[in-house]
């Protein structure tokens, strides 16, 4: 009797994860596609950057109520309403780059390949390996933090080389944040899927833009 129950708690837990990172990677496939459906119709109509300050308070402001009703489906309607913001906010991003850069096109495309393969990687590292990356928590918030006001100063006092500096920090940390959050998702240090979406959501939101300012950096203007 105890074996049945000591065999029946490994496969529970099993299936425990395997729903979550389901969940997970369906919301996340589908808060992409919506968020680069919003981007699309800010660029077809041609919707001006909302500014750091608004930015910063619509996002901030929806990841709240993202985690309020993170237990309810009110909170999937959170999800989709943060993410389409993100990407209205994107939509302008792109559109300077293609004006600005005669190359513009490839350099989105070679950020947005860049950006999944270093996704893909990480994730199936994490999940093939199985490894427990708690550890780098602290580590994260302190740099995520370091790296947010570091770009901030960047961006007031208009220091090229620094934010080209923060750019690689957040290659680094974002990555970092998708082995950390997978760990979480199959350790069990994550168990809410909605959270685990922004998450990784953020994750990659970052990844991208940060890959395109190096890229647009190296690649120069016409």
């Amino acid at each position: 009797m105890k074996l049945n129950t000591a065999i029946a708690r490994p496969e529970a837990s099993i299936l425990v994860t395997n729903k979550m990172l389901r969940n997970t990677y369906m919301l996340l496939s589908m808060t992409l596609l919506f968020s680069a459906m919003t981007a699309g119709a800010s660029m077809y109509f041609n919707l001006p950057h909302p500014g750091l300050i608004l930015t910063l308070v619509g996002f901030y402001g929806l990841l709240f109520l993202t985690t309020k009703f993170r237990n309810s489906a009110l909170g999937l309607i959170c999800v989709f309403a943060l993410t389409g913001f993100m990407g209205l906010t994107l939509g302008p991003i792109l559109s300077m780059y293609i004006k600005a850069f005669s190359n513009g096109h490839e350099l989105i495309m070679m950020a947005m390949g860049g950006t999944g393969a270093i996704f893909l990687g990480l994730s199936a590292y994490a999940l093939t390996t199985r490894k427990d990356f708690s550890f780098m928590g602290g580590f994260l918030m302190v740099g995520i933090l370091v790296a947010f006001l570091a770009g901030i100063g960047a961006i007031v006092f208009a220091i090229p080389a620094l934010s080209l500096a923060v750019s690689a920090m957040f290659i680094l940390l974002m990555s970092g944040m998708i082995l950390f959050q997978t760990s979480a998702m199959i350790n069990g240090g994550e168990t809410n899927y909605i959270l685990a979406t922004v998450n990784l959501y953020v994750s990659i939101y970052n990844l991208f833009l940060s890959l395109l300012q190096i890229l647009g950096v190296f690649s120069g203007k016409d």
